[in-house]
């Protein structure tokens, strides 16, 4: 039987290597679990890889190797796959976050980056690198963009968002920034493309005081939740960690304002940020 193909990196490597993966662990005659138990992994990770929904790491790459007699094919391919124009930490999210779903998203600091716009998104990347040259921060923003192209065509991606109040009024790149980037949630949200609510200040204390939620649900792969901090992130797949982030979401969501109102708290603010920038 011949060996797997290259990839070519133009075409989707990771859904690609995850097809071969799936091949050589079913000709192996294995089961998620059991090859799992050769990289000291879940068999749900082993399932996220075959589904693309997970980066396949060098390391593992030579493990599968061995285990499934592919030669130094996934060690070789792995590197094609691990191409991304994203931050190093947020990648593997990124990639997930194209495979999912379902995307629900608490963010108590910022808009998420799929309902940025670049303006938006450039002052946010300029406040993270201040001595960063123009022409890397033209990059990220195009990443951040073609991110959000997941909302722009016909697709059955649900996006619901929780956005902390503070979110809105912490002025990011001048008040016309502001005011532009807040109708443009707004007209995610009326053109059904998202559900928006907003958790104003007055719900007080609450179930995410320390820190953001993004949680991804995926057709053919377990959940995963994905937790960030300052210049670092992390996937997890625990089905226990992940049941109770989802509960605190939807705790979230009681709090927060309903739709509607989170509207007309949208424009509201984006229209006081509009006149603030040209009184």
């Amino acid at each position: 039987m011949p060996g797997p193909k290259d990839l070519d990196p133009s075409s989707s490597p990771r859904a690609m290597i995850g097809a071969e993966l799936r091949h050589a662990r079913e000709r192996k005659g294995l089961s998620q679990e059991q090859l799992g138990h050769v990289l000291f992994v879940s068999g749900s990770f082993i399932g996220q890889l075959e589904a693309g929904t997970r980066r396949m790491q060098p390391e593992y790459a030579r493990m599968l190797d061995e285990a499934l007699d592919t030669g130094d094919f996934f060690a070789r391919n792995c590197v094609a796959a691990a191409k991304s124009k994203c931050p190093e930490h947020f990648a593997e999210a990124a990639e997930a976050e194209a495979q999912a779903t379902e995307i629900r998203e608490y963010a108590p600091l910022l808009i998420p980056g799929l309902l940025q716009t670049p303006a938006y998104a450039r002052a946010v990347f300029r406040a993270y690198r201040p001595t960063e040259p123009e022409r890397n921060l033209d990059d990220l923003v195009s990443a951040r963009v073609e991110r959000a192209a997941l909302l722009d065509g016909p697709t059955d991606l649900l996006l619901w968002i929780v956005m902390d109040e503070a979110a809105l009024r912490r002025v990011t790149g001048g008040r016309a920034v502001m005011a532009e980037a807040l109708r443009h949630v707004a007209d995610a949200a009326r053109r059904h493309r998202a559900i928006v609510q907003v958790l104003p200040f007055e719900a007080g204390a609450h179930t995410a005081m320390e820190g953001s939620i993004k949680l991804m649900d995926f057709v053919d792969a377990p959940p995963l939740v994905y937790f960030e901090g300052v210049g670092t992130g992390r996937l997890e797949d625990d089905p226990s960690t992940v049941r109770g982030h989802q509960r605190t979401f939807e705790l979230l969501a009681a709090c927060a304002l309903p739709p509607a109102n989170s509207l007309v708290l949208l424009d509201a603010l984006a229209q006081d940020y509009a006149h603030e920038a040209h009184p």
